[in-house]
């Protein structure tokens, strides 16, 4: 793959773009400290700020890193992070990119997480040249495999008991997409 980091997109309602520190309020606020928006992920719900200063500092550090990819999304109508969207697993074998995704509960169901995913596609096949994109959820979760049908990706099993969250031992639902089947349907 041809990594370029973490570059700034903008949609219709969005800017998806790297923290800062500045940020540290806002994702605290609006999702990290959310246990709904935690429930099936691999993170603890934070009950500290320090905790999100903490991982930030992580993610700005990690910024200098080209094969690092961690956008804050950036709601324009109110000017501060609502969630983020990452690769949170990679595989320059096989040209891979394994997305993750949170949104604070306040904008579930607004098109948001979608809208930031589809964003991003384009940016990984055309520009990183990555060959696959994929991402999975907990079945108890269906609202994220929504987002996923929604941005073009496939459903191609469910692997029992293969991951894990705040759930403990969980199903996985997996979706993927792949850079043929995209430029076919462009």
């Amino acid at each position: 793959m041809e990594h370029k980091g973490t570059v700034r997109i903008e949609t219709e309602r969005l800017i998806l773009r790297r923290f800062v520190k500045e940020d540290v309020s806002a994702a605290f606020k609006n999702w990290e400290s959310d246990e709904r928006v935690t429930e099936f992920l691999t993170w603890p719900t934070y009950h500290d700020v320090k905790d999100t200063e903490r991982i930030m500092d992580e993610w700005i550090a990690s910024y200098k890193d080209l094969s690092f990819y961690q956008w804050a999304i950036v709601l324009k109508e109110i000017g501060e992070p609502v969630g983020s969207i990452s690769v949170v697993e990679q595989d320059e074998r096989t040209n891979k990119v394994h997305i993750g995704y949170c949104i604070g509960s306040r904008w579930w169901r607004l098109g948001i997480m979608t809208e930031a995913f589809r964003s991003i596609i384009p940016f990984f096949f055309d520009e990183v040249k990555a060959n696959r994109i994929e991402s999975r959820h907990d079945p108890n979760n269906p609202h994220s495999g929504d987002v996923m049908k929604k941005c073009g990706l496939k459903y191609e099993g469910t692997l029992r008991q293969a991951d894990w969250n705040n759930q403990g031992i969980v199903d996985t639902c997996m979706y993927g997409l792949l850079r043929e089947e995209w430029n076919l349907s462009k």
